[in-house]
């Protein structure tokens, strides 16, 4: 539902950031990634999460928030709903902003401060190699 919601918000989101930050193109998945972090999160959380690349192959990150303004106002989820991900509407916003600059990624929570870990951690994998991307021109 939240993940949904939150795909939703991207597709709409990513022309107010491209407008409001005047970012170049990112060469790569790993300028992709910073830029996720130091610019959108910034801009619309005011936070900035670390960046980390967790794969050998280059297209494979985390991005780790040690606050996460979602959840300042949430104190704990009842028992019935501890399978609730609240936060999976960041995951959302980020897959649906890199669908619409055609970058297909699969965004994932691996870590959630409100279920006891220790920050929010948020995990992104691009799909497609970087010379999957390149468009041919007629």
């Amino acid at each position: 539902c939240f993940l949904l919601r939150g795909y939703s918000i991207g597709i709409r989101l990513i022309d107010d950031f491209l407008a409001r930050s005047a970012v170049k193109k990112c060469r790569s998945y790993s300028e992709t990634a910073d830029m996720i972090a130091q610019v959108a999160f910034k801009m619309y959380l005011g936070v900035t999460p670390s960046v980390s690349c967790s794969s050998a192959t280059g297209n494979e990150f985390s991005l780790i928030l040690d606050k996460n303004p979602l959840v300042d106002f949430v104190e704990e989820l009842p028992a019935e709903r501890s399978s609730l991900c609240y936060c999976n509407l960041l995951c959302g916003v980020i897959r649906g902003a890199l669908e619409m600059v055609h970058l297909a990624a699969d965004v994932t929570f691996l870590q959630d401060r409100l279920k006891g870990d220790a920050v929010t951690e948020i995990g992104i994998t691009f799909l497609r190699k970087p010379e999957d991307r390149k468009h041919r021109r007629n």
